[in-house]
């Protein structure tokens, strides 16, 4: 069983199939942890079209899929920001497919993009109840860092020198 990462057209199918399942767990969890519900699929499609990804497509950035014996299976997207960061998004594995070392490559892969697009620096923002992302940032010498956005939803920091 083998893994293999590549860039990938952020409008795709490939890639609007990853987004769904991606932002689909991240809001249900975020909605369940707070308001016992799910994601109203209205929510849903209003979300997805107001982020189709195109911050990831060169020369700024970069999508790239991990697909496991062909068949995808999970993202990761960097977008160059000035002076000489990336920040690191769309982290996602299916459920499936976790354990299986998938994330770490991907992630690594990123990492690589970056440097290529002159990154010295990638940072990440994160939330408190996706656990399994804050363990991979710091496994993988991520450290927690201050408030770099004013994103909504992120609650925690990541940084790490690319060089």
């Amino acid at each position: 069983m083998t893994w293999t990462i590549t860039p990938e057209p952020f409008d795709s199918p490939t890639a609007a199939a990853l987004w769904r399942a991606y932002y689909t767990e991240v809001s249900d969890r975020w909605y369940l942890l707070h308001e016992r519900r799910r994601t109203d699929p209205a929510e849903l499609e209003r979300e997805i079209a107001a982020h189709p990804g195109s911050d990831l497509a060169p020369p700024g950035g970069l999508l790239l899929v991990a697909r496991h014996d062909g068949k995808a299976a999970g993202s990761a997207g960097v977008r160059l920001l000035a002076g000489g960061i990336a920040e690191l998004t769309r982290v996602f594995v299916h459920e499936g497919m976790r354990g299986r070392g998938g994330a770490p490559m991907l992630v690594k892969a990123a990492e690589d993009a970056a440097r290529e697009l002159g990154a010295e620096v990638m940072i990440l923002d994160t939330r408190t109840d996706l656990v399994e992302a804050r363990a991979l940032y710091a496994r993988l010498g991520y450290a927690e860092t201050e408030r770099h956005n004013d994103d909504p939803y992120a609650e925690h920091w990541f940084r790490k020198s690319l060089n």
